[in-house]
């Protein structure tokens, strides 16, 4: 029986193709449509279909922006045009999606995040492991973006095709920056948020794999 996937708050498509490419079931969702129009696509809430009978959950890109260390200074100085109140009620909204995801009944489960801020942290779910923290550069991509992965039933990801990263200063060490540099602009969180194609492949060759090592033995 073909194991079944679940992509939760993925739009661009790439991690739900990668998983695709390899044979497996697999379904994105998000508020949003997909970019690429496929019909393997759930446009809504991703916990109304956390229940659905999934092997593998991999919730890509749930929204970060107060849970992350990036965005942490909002909760103390609000940006022009919010309220301290505002802030800190879409840290809760962040705080309830991601537990939900966690703890969705689902065997195998893998949460995207960058690194968390203290506040964020503190509102977790108490069994939360310490995440993995990789680079697209680990898997062939010149790129730099510390990602974290939470996992359970999961093994950690090992690196494909590891790069040397740039020195600082230099033009290719910019470019490798590219994420962190994006100018302001309404596709500036797509951009920030993408999945690296050599990251989905890892995810589903080495998660896909303990699926289909587990279904074997």
């Amino acid at each position: 029986m073909t194991a079944r996937v679940l992509i939760g708050c993925e739009t661009s498509g790439v991690m739900r193709r990668a998983f695709a490419a390899r044979g497996f079931d697999v379904w994105s969702c998000d508020l949003l449509p997909a970019e690429d129009g496929s019909n393997r696509h759930i446009t809504g809430d991703v916990r109304d279909v956390l229940g659905e009978g999934w092997d593998l959950l991999v919730v890509a890109h749930p929204p970060c922006t107060r849970l992350c260390n990036s965005g942490v200074r909002w909760l103390t100085t609000p940006p022009p045009g919010r309220t301290h109140a505002e802030m800190w009620a879409e840290l809760e909204e962040g705080v309830a999606l991601f537990s939900a995801c966690w703890r969705a009944p689902v065997e195998r489960v893998a949460v995207e995040n960058p690194i968390m801020h203290r506040h964020a942290r503190e509102r977790m779910p108490a069994d939360l492991p310490k995440p993995q923290i990789v680079q697209p550069w680990w898997f062939g991509e010149p790129f730099s973006k510390a990602t974290g992965f939470y996992t359970r039933g999961l093994p950690a990801l090992t690196p494909t095709d590891k790069l040397t990263p740039p020195a600082p200063g230099t033009e290719e060490h910019k470019a490798w920056s590219a994420v962190h540099r994006a100018p302001p602009g309404p596709d500036r969180w797509r951009f920030r948020s993408r999945t690296f194609e050599g990251v989905a492949a890892a995810c589903a060759d080495q998660w896909g794999g303990a699926i289909n090592t587990r279904a074997a033995a």
